[in-house]
């Protein structure tokens, strides 16, 4: 299937492992020039070995933590001094930690609205100015934007925050022809669920296997 994405410029944030390493290996495949980040060096160094040798594509990778935005800045300018433009962005971060509302500090609330909210924010703002007519936005949220999910406050505040930037900036961005969307996943096998997973395990006093199989029951498809 051809989706009409040979040579468009896509960054993705959060790509060193996870939803955003595959959406980076999907676009990358499909032809697009991929422009990923991570953090972490080790991380997004191997990532963009792996995926360069798994799709054969173009794929740039850069040390960049979303929760500064004098690297979001720089990240942005490297992509554009590469390949001229930004076609499109996939604004996507880890989650915060697990925790129930008594549990959690107000630093660990400051921490949680950086990583997840306002990254968001500044990878869209930043981004913006070097996005022609026909781009694309995706932000990664939750399934927890529909139905919060039990201890884990952080995200369910921080992922309706994004969800509703990105609906607002729907309307905002239409007369200049760029498309905005939330992407909601439920439940992926990344290290993130298998982490909540063991959390969970720990809490209820059972084994990974059995909270797993229970979640995996849940799954309609």
């Amino acid at each position: 299937m051809d989706l009409g994405l040979t040579d468009k410029v896509v960054m993705v944030a959060g790509a060193g492992q996870g939803l955003g390493y595959g959406t980076a290996r999907a676009l990358a495949r499909e032809g697009a020039r991929v422009s990923i980040c991570s953090h972490l060096v080790d991380e997004i160094q191997a990532a963009e070995a792996r995926l360069q040798a798994e799709t054969g594509g173009q794929v740039m990778a850069t040390v960049c933590d979303v929760r500064d935005p004098a690297a979001i800045q720089a990240w942005t300018e490297r992509t554009v001094a590469a390949w001229g433009r930004v076609d499109g962005l996939f604004a996507n971060a880890g989650g915060p930690p697990a925790g129930y509302f008594k549990e959690l500090s107000e630093a660990q609330w400051q921490a949680a609205f950086e990583l997840t909210l306002l990254s968001a924010v500044r990878l869209i703002r930043t981004v913006l100015p070097h996005m022609p007519a026909g781009s694309a936005i995706v932000a990664s949220t939750s399934s927890s934007v529909i139905e919060p999910i039990e201890r884990l406050v952080l995200s369910n505040v921080m992922r309706a925050g994004v969800a509703g930037l990105v609906k607002t900036l729907a309307d905002e961005l239409a007369p200049d022809g760029i498309r905005i969307n939330n992407l909601m996943p439920g439940r992926i096998d990344t290290e993130r669920v298998a982490q909540l997973d063991r959390l969970a395990a720990e809490r209820q006093g059972t084994r990974f296997d059995d909270v797993r199989a229970q979640s995996i029951a849940t799954i309609p498809l």
